[in-house]
């Protein structure tokens, strides 16, 4: 099941975006850590990679050595996929022999794709397609945009139930979760729970407390200057 793409941006921020016919599949399958990387486990996923991973990716270890350590003690290996970028340096796949066609994945200088039980290798090649050609867009954004290409190619052969988005810059927990875990339209539904966050919750979230204030902003009225500076700046209309 799935196909999935990560990421990583200019500033440094991570991001991974994932699609399935299948329940709830942002819940286990993606993993991410500041300044550390992010990584899917899909197809007969194994969650555990998802903790193990980072931790070694922590390391310093290069991915190449995480996946095969992560696969070499795991006897489920022949089905499953795993992908994973680090920070900084070269990113690592491993699509087992017995995932279930079509299955691959292809690996670019700062962002990663890999699928299985899709209805294609165009799948994975319109995703990849229309992230680079987003370039200069939001992180976010250029995943979405990504995926929606995947899916327009075929995507999960079986059809579409689930997507997620996650998006992880300078604080150690997600500047950016979202989840569609059943839908009939996920992709749809995805874009506009996006519309939804960045008419409060995005500028909301910027005031937290964070690594660098450990307070945040707790004056409520500053708080909403903010939020009203953000949406006038991006031209949104918040609704009533």
């Amino acid at each position: 099941m799935t196909w999935s793409i990560l990421a990583r941006d200019a500033d440094g921020s991570l991001g991974i975006a994932i699609a399935s016919k299948f329940f709830a599949v942002g819940a286990l399958c993606i993993h991410s850590r500041r300044g550390v990387g992010v990584l899917a486990t899909q197809a007969l996923m194994n969650p555990l990679y998802g903790a193990a991973g980072l931790d070694l990716l922590a390391q310093g270890l290069a991915a190449e050595t995480v996946l095969a350590r992560l696969t070499a003690g795991d006897a489920g290996r022949p089905v499953r996929q795993v992908h994973a970028l680090p920070a900084n340096g070269p990113g690592a796949a491993h699509t087992g022999e017995a995932c279930v066609d079509w299955c691959g994945h292809s690996l670019e200088p700062d962002f990663s794709v890999a699928g299985n039980m899709l209805a294609g290798p165009q799948v994975l090649a319109a995703t990849a397609r229309a992230f680079r050609d987003s370039q200069g867009q939001p992180l976010a954004e250029r995943l979405m945009a990504a995926m929606a290409a995947g899916e327009a190619a075929g995507g999960d052969k079986r059809g579409r139930q689930s997507v997620a988005l996650r998006i992880h810059g300078d604080e150690d927990y997600p500047q950016l979760d979202l989840r569609v875990d059943d839908h009939a339209e996920p992709m749809a539904e995805l874009r506009r729970l996006y519309a939804v966050s960045l008419e409060r919750f995005q500028p909301f979230a910027a005031c937290l407390a964070g690594r660098h204030d450990p307070v945040g902003l707790t004056d409520r009225a500053a708080i909403e200057a903010r939020i009203g500076q953000f949406q006038a700046a991006r031209g949104i209309t918040p609704r009533p």
